[in-house]
């Protein structure tokens, strides 16, 4: 094979054109996959909407899984875990490349690495038009973060690996301790069944999902959710034992200002606030300075995360597929040919995820 189908978008919404790019050979440190399926994010779909700005013309989809055809150069040995990485396997990687020297790099936060790469948001160059997941090919370039996947983790279930599960995994760790801890996940897209799972799974006493589509809500029942509601229905929600339910940990993932103004009253005393749905603009929220320092609260933002989110994202994934079912949040899988098909369908709230896979005719 000499070239590589990849879905491009030029920044006009609605639409996307499939193009051939040549096949690149890697250079120092880079290694070339074959896209087994990249599941839509919303934020792929806003950006195809037109609602999200990114670098443009560029090939979209981030939440990615790949088997390695090429290894560079001085390509990196071993994944995240020490496992040696050879030609044929199953991985999955970072959403950021990080240059590890910069301010960012070196203060902890790689996911803002200032000469970051960043997959499936970067403008196409020369050699450089294959870093998003809506392709047959996907380049990855030195600095990368990889993982082996195990081989009985199917792809619906790691797809997710490199953006949802990993994000999510970095915003329990911004929340803190959650064994016997009240938890409030404000949505049931496929952050907030994460969310959900994680959360129980991380010992969480009590865990309220809040969203106002039945069908998701219904969906949280299977990921671990105590109770569900609809977000009119938030104040009234009680713990198990009784009383008022007041959280020791919210995490708003809808992204809506609307959402912020239902939890901020419920979080307890000394609770925590992770705010990780709000990417794109939306109306300021007014918040009491005063408030937070009477109630000794602490207000968390996470974007992205750092590489061990990933490694925790799949070393999850690998250990509780069985006790929840993520494989069933891909709701159908469409060939590259049909992208525009797949974007309709994931604008429908009952499918969590749909996703592409470059190997179906």
């Amino acid at each position: 094979m000499t070239h590589s189908l990849a879905a491009v978008f030029d920044g006009s919404a609605g639409e996307i054109e499939l193009r051939e790019f040549p096949l690149p050979h890697p250079h120092e440190g880079e290694i070339l996959v074959r896209v087994l399926g990249c599941t839509l994010c919303a934020s792929d779909r806003h950006s195809f909407e037109g609602r999200r700005v990114v670098p443009v013309p560029t090939v979209l989809g981030h939440e990615i899984v790949g088997e390695i055809v090429e290894l560079g150069p001085a390509a990196p040995e071993y994944d995240l875990a020490g496992r040696e990485l050879r030609l044929g396997d199953r991985v999955a990687w970072a959403i950021v490349a990080a240059c590890g020297e910069c301010l960012f790099c070196r203060r902890g936060l790689p996911q803002k690495c200032e000469r970051g790469v960043k997959y499936g948001h970067e403008r196409l160059g020369p050699g450089r038009e294959l870093l998003g997941g809506l392709a047959q090919h996907c380049l990855l370039v030195r600095g990368t973060s990889i993982v082996r996947l195990p081989e009985d983790v199917p792809l619906a279930v790691a797809c997710p690996a490199g953006c949802a599960t990993a994000t999510i995994a970095a915003a329990l760790e911004s929340a803190g301790e959650l064994w016997e801890r009240n938890v409030c996940v404000m949505g049931a897209g496929m952050l907030g069944l994460t969310a959900v799972a994680m959360s129980r799974s991380c010992g969480a006493a009590e865990v309220v999902c809040v969203d106002p589509h039945p069908f998701r809500r219904d969906q949280a029942l299977s990921f671990g959710a105590t109770s569900i509601v609809s977000p009119d229905g938030l104040a009234d929600a009680m713990p198990a034992g009784g009383g008022p339910c007041r959280f020791d940990v919210v995490l708003e993932i809808s992204g809506q200002p609307a959402a912020f103004h239902a939890a901020w009253p419920l979080i307890r005393t000394g609770g925590t606030l992770v705010l990780v749905g709000s990417v794109f603009p939306s109306e300021a929220v007014p918040v009491s300075l005063e408030q937070i320092v009477r109630r000794h609260l602490t207000i968390r933002g996470v974007h992205n995360y750092a590489p061990r989110h990933l490694l925790r994202a799949v070393e999850f994934l690998a250990s509780q597929q069985k006790s929840y079912p993520f494989d069933s949040l891909v709701r159908r899988w469409y060939p590259l040919a049909a992208v525009r098909d797949a974007f309709a369908a994931s604008a429908n709230p009952e499918n969590v995820r749909v996703g592409v896979d470059p190997t179906l005719a």
